[in-house]
């Protein structure tokens, strides 16, 4: 599984919503929310994952692109899902977090990106099902990530001054050292992040439950 770039924070706008579906509707008892994966102490949730795969699955069908079969990309989004509630984890026991500035800062930037004013960002999401809050909630928690990444990963990259001359000579006139250095850092952050999360997915005790009841 690719991980994303650590420079890359991609916001979408989409949120998998956490719901028991434990409610009488029309004298019909749906079934109870059941558990899908325990990443230490907590577990992910059928409902979570059933709202994530919707969301991706629309999101491929509104590129014109070939859907997966339904399996395989409940399997992939399940595991992205178990790496993200590590991270998340370590986030809290690191004592990291978002503040009111940063979070509003970058729901801003979310709307802006969407082309809309906040106000009708909120509009929008709520016509989809959706609103603000929920958004600001898993926009937050995708910044406590990127905060984990950018302590826990950063350390483990080094850039020698051979590396930043022969970047240099490759790009030629016009790339200043710093923009080499950040050319640099990105290229091996990716590959550095990556080895990270098959090293904390290993770490971490997991228990899948996809296929049972």
């Amino acid at each position: 599984m690719r991980s994303r770039p650590l420079a890359a924070l991609a916001m979408a706008a989409c949120l998998a919503l956490t719901t028991v579906a434990a409610h009488a509707q029309d004298g019909y008892r749906q079934p109870l929310d059941r558990i899908v994966a325990v990443v230490n102490e907590d577990a992910i949730m059928a409902s979570q994952l059933d709202d994530r795969v919707e969301q991706a699955m629309a999101r491929l069908r509104a590129s014109d692109m070939d859907t997966p079969p339904e399996q395989a990309l409940r399997e992939q989004i399940l595991d992205r899902m178990i790496v993200e509630e590590i991270e998340v984890q370590m986030a809290e026991r690191m004592n990291l977090s978002v503040d009111d500035t940063e979070l509003n800062r970058q729901v801003r930037a979310v709307a802006n990106q969407n082309g809309v004013s906040l106000e009708q960002f909120a509009d929008r999401l709520e016509s989809q099902g959706m609103s603000l809050s929920q958004v600001r909630d898993q926009i937050r928690r995708e910044m406590l990530i990127m905060k984990v990444q950018q302590a826990l990963v950063s350390s483990r990259i080094n850039i020698s001054e051979s590396e930043v001359e022969r970047y240099l000579q490759q790009q030629g006139v016009g790339t200043s050292r710093e923009e080499a250095r950040q050319a640099i850092f990105q290229r091996k952050a990716g590959d550095e992040l990556e080895k990270w999360v098959q090293e904390i997915r290993g770490e971490a005790f997991v228990e899948k439950r996809l296929n049972q009841g």
